[in-house]
């Protein structure tokens, strides 16, 4: 195996070849949108696939493939590969989605190219909520759904303070989400120092970020609430269309606005929880992949919103074999290193010239 030096430095070069250049931009605009949408497909399974090979345990890519095609067989690597990597690599993918999307429909609501899905609050209710379930000695298995239903109670009380007439207030938004974040992670730093050592690990690994421990039985119970999420962004998609144009014109072109920002906000929320519920807090995900997406395939939301789903799952997944290959067998945690990803290509895009208009897509 290479170095960790030497893996950390090749994770670099890879990280900043995600920005992509001006020629590579002009060069994807020869292609049809339908043929960009299959060449991200494809990029997003070769991702899975790769990261299927990594992880802790000295397993051959021989050993991977024959587990891989004959998944009924036993053996020491059929039972790792089918119980631990398969898993692992599903849930990646479907948090990149869930936090892509969301990003994606946030951006787009609110017409803020700077805003990422965590506005609502839901990340810190969850993580303030899974704080004090630790403090008060809950059992492990319960704390992946009390962060789900902390983290959406937490959204609806943001949607609520957000309220204005029968719509939502974008400002308003922003204020109470930014507001409760600090409110709740004040919680969680009080509960930090009330139990110094004693529990903090477990909540500073929700906090951090991570995949470990997670399996088939989280990701059932969490899928059907961000498949309804998806489907409602989905049929969301025309409205949203409208408006990013502003509420202005949606209105003129018959768009329900008030209903639209309801179901956009509702369907943000759903997939957000999911994910905060599997990995903790994950952050940069739903604030740059969807600059990502529109430099690809353009701002028009059919085509945006598929490409930020499979850009997300790609990135995570790859993110999170890193996580596990630079330093085996200890992890980083996966908003550590998205952090330093995130961090860095961020300030490319937009204090680059022209940058802040280039992140709206326009």
């Amino acid at each position: 195996m290479a170095r960790p030096s030497r893996l950390f430095t090749g994770f670099l070069k890879t990280s900043a070849c995600v920005v992509l250049r001006e020629r590579d931009a002009e060069a994807l605009l020869m292609f049809s949108l339908p043929a960009r949408i299959g060449l991200l497909a494809l990029l997003a399974l070769a991702a899975l696939a790769v990261s299927v090979f990594v992880g802790g345990s000295p397993l051959g890519p021989g050993e991977i493939a024959r587990a891989l095609t004959h998944p009924h067989a036993g053996g020491d690597a059929n039972a790792i590969v089918w119980s631990l990597r398969v898993p692992r690599v599903a849930i990646a993918a479907f948090v990149g989605i869930a936090l892509a999307v969301a990003g994606f429909l946030m951006q787009g609501m609110l017409r803020n190219p700077l805003v990422d899905p965590f506005l609502t609050g839901v990340s810190a209710g969850a993580g303030a909520a899974i704080a004090i379930a630790v403090a008060l000695g809950v059992a492990a298995p319960f704390l992946p759904p009390l962060g789900f239903a902390a983290g959406l109670g937490t959204a609806l009380l943001v949607a609520l303070l957000a309220r204005r007439g029968s719509g939502i207030d974008a400002e308003r938004l922003i204020l109470a989400g930014v507001s409760l974040s600090a409110l709740f992670s004040s919680f969680v730093a009080l509960v930090l120092l009330r139990l110094a050592r004693n529990g903090a690990d477990s909540i500073l690994a929700w906090l951090t970020g991570s995949l470990a421990g997670r399996g088939w039985n989280e990701l059932l119970a969490t899928a059907p609430y961000a498949l309804a999420g998806l489907a409602v962004a989905l049929a969301a998609v025309p409205s949203l269309n409208a408006l990013r144009l502003g509420t202005s014109i949606a209105r003129a072109v018959g768009v329900g606005v008030a209903r639209t920002q309801w179901l956009l906000l509702g369907a943000a929320s759903l997939l957000t929880a999911s994910a905060v519920s599997l990995s903790g807090i994950v952050g940069f995900v739903g604030l740059i992949v969807p600059h990502l997406a529109r430099r690809i395939v353009g701002s028009d939301g059919r085509y945006a919103l598929v490409a930020s789903a499979l850009l997300g799952a790609g990135l995570v997944a790859v993110a999170d074999a890193f996580c596990r290959a630079l330093f085996p067998p200890i992890e980083i945690p996966l908003g550590v290193l998205l952090a330093f990803v995130g961090v860095p290509t961020f300030l490319y895009l937009y204090l680059r010239p022209a940058g802040a208009t280039r992140l709206w897509g326009t």
